[in-house]
């Protein structure tokens, strides 16, 4: 079994209110949700207009399935780079026997 978890750091120099800000964040979370049942979620920084961090875990029986989430993730991400810039991808994958 493989573990994986880890952030996205994000700037959204464009937004000027919370408002704008979680409908941009909802889009992208709602997005990753319907492709892979991962967990997912804005973990810092919902006060802030600009500055947001989503957080992400999932578990597989292998090792590929996860870099494919990873990789999808980063790719939803990369679609909404007008309205945003990624300051930080962070992740790291545990493989635990049972």
């Amino acid at each position: 079994m493989y573990i994986i978890y880890g952030h996205a750091e994000l700037f959204l120099p464009y937004c000027s209110s919370l408002k704008e800000k979680r409908k941009i964040i909802k889009s992208i979370i709602d997005r990753i949700r319907k492709r892979f049942n991962i967990s997912i979620s804005e973990v810092k920084y919902q006060d802030l207009w600009q500055r947001s961090i989503i957080g992400f875990t999932a578990v597989s029986y292998n090792n590929a399935e996860l870099v494919l989430f990873t990789d999808a993730i980063k790719d939803t991400l990369y679609n909404h780079a007008a309205d945003m810039e990624i300051t930080g991808f962070y992740y790291d994958i545990i493989s635990q026997n049972l």
